[in-house]
This record gives structure tokens, C-alpha cells and sequence, in this order.
């Protein structure tokens, strides 16, 4: 009788993951209104093709916004991408919440709160690199950079969990992606402007 409970318990935490993992992306999927055919900025180009970015076309499509596109300087693309990363940060957080809520296996609840910490860390350090971005651009460098090993060690989290939430893993994979861009505008920002800081 015991093995039947245990064997519905793990039949219901399976499904459970599997119904919640299936649901559409579109909340961390970066949204551009215009499609890629638009020409980007310069600016926007060159932040692209720079060494840190780790998928171009994430970058490209992310920043092919008619708002991001009429930027005329590094400050205030800098200053978009770090609200696009706050923004997806607080989406993704949105995401892991929800999962929380209903699921119960405890070891599954300890990785996805520690990835509602690395998402309320992000969140926090997104917007705190938007106000020091202009004043202190090689913190902002660094405030940026730490937000990487805080999202490596939520999905480390999950893995060992054995969580299975394939959107959760894309959350992750383009919470990276606007870390390397948060990365490369404060880097070119610093290289700009090396004489200021």
C-alpha cells in the first residue's frame, strides 16, 4: 500500500513539473515590436559583435526596439539594457514564484528559492547599476558581473533538484545574456571614458 502512495506522489510531482514547464515562454522571451529587419544603430552593433556577448542574436533582437534604436549614446543604451535586465529578471522571478506555490517536493522548494534570491539580487543590481552607470562606470562593471555566478548557482540548484522546467532554464539562459551585455556597455563605457574614473 505504502509503495501505490509513494508511487502517486511521484507521478503527481512529475506531472506537476512537467504541466508547469510547458507553458509558453513569452514572459522572459525578450519582446521586440519590430521585427529584426529594421537596421539597428551603430551603436547597437557594435555592442553586439563585442567580445563579452554571448548570443549575438539574442543581443540584436532584444535591442531592436524603436526606443533602443533612437539611442545616441553609451550612457543611455546602457541605461536601457539595465532596465531590459530588471525587467526580465522581475519576469523570470514572477515565473519562479509561481512554480514555488505549487509545487511541493522540499529539495525542489530549496533550489527554486535560491533562485528567487538570485533573482531578487539581480533585480536590485540592475537598477543600482542604472544610477551608478554614469558616475562610477567600473562599479557598475562589477555589479554587473556578479549577477552571472548568482544565476550559474540557481541553475546548479535545480540541477541537483533535478528540476525540470525547461522555462525556467531559458529564464536563466537570458538572464546571462543581458549579464553580458550589461557587461560589454560598462566596459565600453569605461574604455570611453578612462580619464573620468
Amino acid at each position: 500500500m505504502a509503495s501505490t502512495n509513494q508511487l502517486c506522489l511521484v507521478l503527481v510531482i512529475f506531472l506537476s513539473v512537467f504541466s508547469l514547464s510547458s507553458l509558453l515562454t513569452s514572459a522572459i522571451i525578450p519582446k521586440a515590436n519590430v521585427s529584426l529587419s529594421i537596421p539597428s544603430s551603430q551603436l547597437v552593433e557594435n555592442l553586439c559583435n563585442g567580445k563579452a556577448i554571448q548570443n549575438r542574436r539574442f543581443c540584436l533582437k532584444a535591442l531592436s526596439t524603436p526606443e533602443v534604436i533612437a539611442v545616441i549614446d553609451t550612457t543611455e543604451l546602457g541605461t536601457l539594457i539595465m532596465k531590459l535586465g530588471a525587467a526580465n529578471a522581475k519576469a523570470t522571478l514572477n515565473v519562479y514564484k509561481g512554480i514555488i506555490k505549487k509545487l511541493g517536493s522540499p529539495q525542489a522548494l530549496k533550489a527554486l528559492n535560491c533562485c528567487v534570491e538570485a533573482y531578487k539580487y539581480a533585480i536590485l543590481s540592475f537598477e543600482m547599476v542604472s544610477s551608478k552607470f554614469v558616475e562610477d562606470p567600473q562599479t557598475a562593471n562589477y555589479d554587473v558581473a556578479v549577477i552571472g555566478p548568482e544565476i550559474a548557482n540557481c541553475e546548479k540548484e535545480l540541477i541537483n533538484a533535478k528540476v525540470q522546467a525547461p522555462r525556467l532554464l531559458a529564464g536563466n539562459r537570458f538572464m546571462k545574456y543581458y549579464v553580458s551585455m550589461g557587461y560589454e556597455i560598462t566596459s565600453t563605457l569605461e574604455l570611453e571614458n578612462p580619464n573620468e574614473y
